[in-house]
């Protein structure tokens, strides 16, 4: 068998410092979070050729963590790993895609368990921008204010754990076309979650289990329910903001392949809720990106779906009324 390339003998990877932190260029975190996941992935990632020279796991995981925290170019981080760029593509689709298939571990609607009485689920759509996929459906990417995306739908909870993540409609789709074909939806309308609510904005439908902002708020309690609601939906855009700043790969744009791309959205957000798992540092929140957060006056302004709001009037004279 050809020999495997072990790129720290030429100082290109890893240092350890006293306090045990792996740094890997722009990438600093915890050593035993990243043996961790290096664990999880090692099989899969692990070369296993007759021709030339491999890249050994470890080298291929780092690599593609170096993608992620840099958002730069995949020549950039080849050239940083003295490997070729089609080498550095396939060490990140190879990673990414491992990491990916650990999402039903780490991503899922029971990290808080269904039975608890909270409402800590917080919905919504971003775009994050990819290169022009090519081909006859290209355009579909394209979103309303001129750039390629990807419309991604992710819900989480009050701790920053993303508890749901779709990460393959292209960017001209609805948010709610997207909601509505989601297995998501599928667990909620057969009341797998009873005791929680999914907050939305007003593009979505109000339903027993979507609250989203009233059009025309009437007396104090109403207008309590429109401000809690907003305030608190805000949590998911704090969520973006953490993942952003962990993987800016996530702000800058993927100039990859679209199905790698999906990967490494997915990826991101496996090692964004195992980085709160471990309580590695929360960072801080990169400033409201070009998406915006939005206020209070255009939430409302683009909510004009359930006109009675059954549900969500009983949730406002239960619970609001009495404050």
């Amino acid at each position: 068998m050809a020999p495997i390339l072990d790129f720290r003998k030429h100082g290109y990877f890893i240092k350890i410092n006293n306090a045990g932190k792996l740094k890997y260029g722009r990438e600093n975190g915890p050593k035993a979070t990243c043996k961790h996941v290096l664990a999880k992935v090692n099989s899969a990632i692990s070369t296993n050729t007759n021709r030339s020279y491999g890249i050994k796991s470890e080298p291929k995981f780092l690599l593609a963590l170096r993608f992620y925290a840099s958002g730069s170019f995949l020549i950039t981080a080849g050239d940083f790993c003295g490997v070729s760029v089609p080498s550095a593509s396939r060490a990140v689709k190879e990673v990414s895609e491992a990491i990916a298939m650990l999402s039903k571990e780490y991503i899922n609607m029971e990290l808080m368990g269904k039975e608890d009485t909270t409402m800590d689920f917080y919905n919504i759509a971003k775009f994050l921008r990819i290169q022009s996929p090519g081909g006859d459906n290209a355009e579909l990417f394209r979103k309303r204010k001129g750039y390629f995306s990807l419309n991604v739908q992710a819900v989480c909870n009050a701790m920053l754990l993303l508890t749901n993540l779709v990460a393959r409609w292209p960017g001209s789709s609805h948010d709610s076309t997207i909601f509505n074909n989601s297995r998501l939806k599928y667990c909620l309308d057969n009341g797998e979650f009873k005791n929680h609510y999914i907050l939305g904005d007003g593009g979505y439908k109000t339903t027993e289990y979507m609250m989203t902002p009233l059009l025309n708020p009437r007396n104090e309690a109403e207008r309590l329910y429109n401000e809690s609601q907003i305030r608190t939906r805000n949590t998911i855009e704090r969520c973006f903001g953490v993942l952003k700043r962990r993987f800016p790969v996530l702000s800058t744009g993927m100039r990859i392949s679209l199905n790698t791309a999906i990967s490494v959205v997915v990826a991101c957000g496996v090692l964004h809720n195992i980085a709160i798992l471990q309580n590695n540092p929360i960072p801080d929140e990169v400033e409201n990106n070009q998406e915006g957060t939005p206020n209070t006056e255009e939430t409302v302004q683009e909510n004009g779906n359930d006109v009675t709001g059954r549900h969500r009037q009983i949730l406002i004279s239960e619970y609001f009324a009495t404050l």
